[in-house]
């Protein structure tokens, strides 16, 4: 007899899962054609009528209460983890818990896919063998609390006598009851590592856990069939749904789908619940403790899923996203805010093309003429927030938005548009990272497309508004596609439109509102002065004292080591030359530069640099152009002797002669010694106005920041200074040039000798010449198209600017030429960089600098 039944055992243990399967085929099988029989039987027109009776609230009941109801399974998910050594977030286990008890709901008790879950939540710091008893106990006790019930059923169904086909169920309501108490006894009486630590607080815990799963399932079953209006005896469907759940447990089925469902149809029957009623109630019970459920799971999942994946790709996943969500929100608001002013502008045209009707119910509607246009606006003025990335335009933009998808929800509902709208708001969400930047700041490219949408608009709707008057139609025959509605509502219109432009001038200064650090309207001299005494000037840094650019110092443990000077322009900030101070912080004061000005909105386009620097720019994403070309003579090779120099050195023999000397006076000047320079500048300057940034002009205090070399008459009268350059130790420069309208030609072949023989004698190795501009730029039929442009300008340009005189002159100097360099970022516009480089440079200076209006925005000043 024992051989036989262990021959059985072995048999059955050998093809266990294939006689599982066999079972569930059957179970299916049965299922599935008492589900065809019953549900032949149902009037569906029942059904849909009963199921589109609900109201709001009952809905709304049915959703908040589904939710509460699945929440007692998360208490596994806080007992797992008090046997594992790791400690998580309360948070952590919560959507862990959810995502694992909604998923198990729907796959089924003793499924792999829990287990798999939590092993893959909870397996940090634990050894495999310590995850799978966590498992294992918390799996034990999931059935604790239906064994209870089932025993509580029992003594319902024969204590309160709730009918003989209740009755039949006994067998399996002891079956499901006879679990718990073994499964207690066997956790006291057992001995081992497994109950080692699975003391009676915990097992309590894990019971009481079990208990409110299947308690609040089976009050939330007994809800929804109070909210249907199905009045029946309240035990008899608590015991009623535990004999189901039982049944749906042994028939192995996911989640009992169809068994349960069968034997709750037919088991609701003699307590008067017709079929159709039980259909509606098992729909919703299904679809508010299951689905819904588990969708939010689902969108947990994935959510997580997609934290993991971004974790192992570098975080890229999660940039792409919100940035595709930040396009993709930025083109649907300014769309959408352009479709709602054509169909307000031009109705009739609107929604005769085809296209635009099309996209019309992908957009928001409105009440009337005036609100179209002015939401239409609001839209682009808060679609410009969104695409300049500023972070005060999120919740506005949310508000917005939310207003405009209720109000297009209320007036037309469609499930598709519903969900479209949905996904709108989403993307929104989603890209709310990328909203960083403290202020809005124009490009002349944005501003002439906002600027053109407001004003074609105008122009078209006053077009419009012409051609419908009275006295118009009157006298000619309009096209269909501009006929109006009415004069009234082309009124309303036209009043909408103005009001949107205070809206729109509103929005964008609230978005270019705030504290600009890059304004700061100071010149610290201190600073400036310690910088350039403990690592050096350079072609540029004396051009600090102007006092025209503003300053950005990068410091290290508050001692400022690297300077940049610059002006604003529209959103760029434009830099003259390289950076000044210690060289090896360059590419640590450029990347902190970088990232503080995009904060602000801001771009950075240097001009004037040199070769390497330009190729560490390159690193950081700069694109360049070159823009000319400087000069260098190699003092120790100047001299005045021999053929080629003849000219020259019959021009100093001639100054000689009629008793011209070359000096130099110290500052500070005294107020004679200025008034004196001073006129020979005003004589230089004539009716010109002086322009400043990369080339010095007159001022006082910036004068007397070095020496300046003279040139006197017979007479001791200047008629020619030229400001020194203070740079490098080894090369000598010169800045603010001038003479005297009755001074000498070649006066300034006078200056440049005599400072070329002092540099010699004073151990200097080059002196610079300065910038020939658009020197040997695109020359080559290979080189890029601005430098091209510029090459025509360079060539065709000398009655605007002398370029090829100025090279030309220099030429007869310098022995070495250095490219000079514009920067600008990739993807930004060359144009646009240009036009602004050009206009700084050509500014014309002024004592003071124009005030700005509180009320206008930066990109209008």
């Amino acid at each position: 007899m024992k051989q036989i039944f262990q021959r059985s055992k072995d048999f059955v243990e050998r093809r266990f899962t294939f006689l599982k399967l066999i079972f569930v085929l059957s179970v299916l099988i049965f299922v599935t054609f008492e589900v065809g029989r019953i549900f032949k039987e149902v009037d569906w027109t029942k059904v849909k009528y009963g199921l589109e009776a609900q109201s709001t609230l009952s809905i709304v009941s049915m959703l908040f209460l589904g939710i509460v109801a699945v929440s007692p399974m998360l208490i596994y998910d806080f007992s797992i983890v008090k046997f594992l050594p790791d400690k998580y977030s309360k948070w952590y286990i919560i959507r862990s818990g959810w995502i694992t008890n909604t998923a198990t709901n729907i796959a089924g008790f003793g499924g792999f896919l829990g287990a798999a879950l939590r092993a893959d939540f909870y397996h940090k710091n634990a050894t495999k063998k310590q995850v799978v008893y966590a498992l294992s106990k918390i799996a034990l006790f999931l059935l604790a609390g239906l064994s209870i019930y089932c025993l509580v059923s029992l003594g319902l169904i024969y204590w309160l006598d709730l009918g003989d086909h209740l009755k039949r169920y006994w067998i399996w309501l002891v079956a499901g009851g006879a679990y718990f108490p073994i499964l207690f006894l066997t956790t006291k009486i057992k001995s081992g590592d497994f109950f080692k630590d699975l003391t009676l607080k915990r097992e309590l815990e894990l019971v009481l856990g079990s208990l409110l799963e299947w308690g609040f399932a089976g009050t939330f079953f007994v809800f929804i069939g109070h909210e249907l209006g199905i009045h029946t005896n309240i035990a008899a469907v608590y015991a009623l749904y535990f004999t189901g759940s039982v049944l749906g447990i042994v028939s192995m089925v996911p989640g009992g789908l169809g068994s349960f469902d069968v034997f709750m149809m037919l088991g609701l029957l003699p307590f008067g619940v017709t079929t159709e009623q039980a259909v509606i109630w098992l729909l919703f019970f299904r679809l508010f403790y299951y689905i819904i459920p588990f969708g939010l799971g689902l969108a947990a999942f994935i959510h997580y899923a997609g934290g993991q994946v971004n974790q192992k790709l570098a975080g890229i996943p999660k940039v792409l996203l919100q940035k595709i969500s930040h396009t993709l929100i930025t083109l649907f608001m300014y769309a959408s805010g352009i479709l709602l002013l054509l169909e307000a502008a031009v109705p009739n045209w609107a929604y005769s093309n085809s296209v635009l009707a099309r996209l019309y119910p992908y957009t928001f509607l409105f009440i009337n003429q005036m609100t179209d246009i002015i939401f239409a606006f609001t839209l682009i003025g808060m679609a410009r927030g969104i695409q300049a990335k500023v972070a005060k335009a999120y919740y506005p933009t949310l508000v917005i938005l939310s207003i405009g998808i209720i109000n297009t929800l209320w007036r037309v509902y469609t499930p598709s548009l519903a969900l479209f709208l949905c996904l709108i708001l989403i993307m929104v969400i989603l890209s709310r990272k990328e909203l960083y930047r403290k202020q809005l700041h124009y490009s002349i490219g944005k501003l002439l497309v906002d600027s053109s949408i407001f004003v074609v608009t105008f122009f078209l709707y006053a077009i419009v508004g012409i051609i419908n008057s009275p006295s118009y139609v009157h006298h000619h025959q309009i096209p269909s596609v501009l006929l109006f509605p009415a004069q009234g509502i082309w009124l309303s219109g036209f009043i909408g439109l103005l009001l949107a432009a205070i809206v729109l001038l509103v929005i964008v200064t609230y978005l270019c509102s705030g504290k600009d650090p890059f304004e700061t309207k100071t010149f610290d001299k201190q600073k400036v002065q310690q910088v350039i005494a403990e690592f050096g000037g350079n072609e540029v840094s004396h051009l600090a004292f102007l006092r025209d650019k503003e300053l950005y110092f990068y410091e290290i443990d508050a001692k400022p080591v690297v300077f940049f000077m610059y002006r604003i322009k529209t959103d760029k900030l434009i830099i003259m030359g390289e950076p000044v101070g210690d060289p090896t912080y360059f590419q640590a004061a450029v990347k902190d530069f970088i990232q503080k000005a995009d904060l602000y909105d801001y771009q950075l386009v240097f001009y004037e640099i040199n070769e390497r620097f330009t190729m560490m720019l390159h690193e950081f994403g700069f694109d360049f152009i070159k823009t000319g070309e400087e000069g260098l003579v190699k003092l120790s090779d100047f001299t005045l002797q021999g053929k080629k120099r003849r000219a020259q050195r019959a021009l100093m023999n001639k100054f000689d002669r009629e008793g011209y000397e070359f000096s130099f006076i110290e500052p500070p000047f005294t107020t004679e010694q200025m008034q004196e320079l001073k006129a020979v500048s005003d004589s230089w300057l004539g009716k010109q106005v002086e322009k400043g940034f990369s080339l010095g002009f007159f001022d006082e205090e910036y004068l007397n920041e070095a020496p300046i070399c003279i040139v006197t008459d017979q007479e001791q009268k200047i008629v020619a200074f030229a400001s020194m350059m203070p740079m490098r130790e080894n090369i000598l420069s010169i800045d603010l040039m001038r003479h005297s309208k009755d001074a000498p030609s070649g006066i300034m072949d006078k200056i440049f000798i005599s400072l070329f023989e002092y540099g010699k004698e004073h151990g200097y190795e080059y002196f610079d010449m300065g910038m020939a501009p658009l020197s040997n730029v695109g020359e080559s039929r290979f080189s890029f198209i601005g430098e091209r442009v510029a090459r025509y300008i360079y060539e065709y340009g000398d009655r605007f600017y002398a370029f090829q005189g100025l090279r030309s002159y220099k030429n007869k100097y310098v022995t070495k030429w250095n490219s000079k360099y514009t920067a600008y970022r990739k993807r930004s516009s060359l144009v646009d960089a240009m036009i602004l480089v050009t206009l700084t440079v050509n500014q014309k200076h002024t004592e003071d600098k124009p005030k700005k209006f509180a009320l206008l925005p930066s990109f209008l000043q």
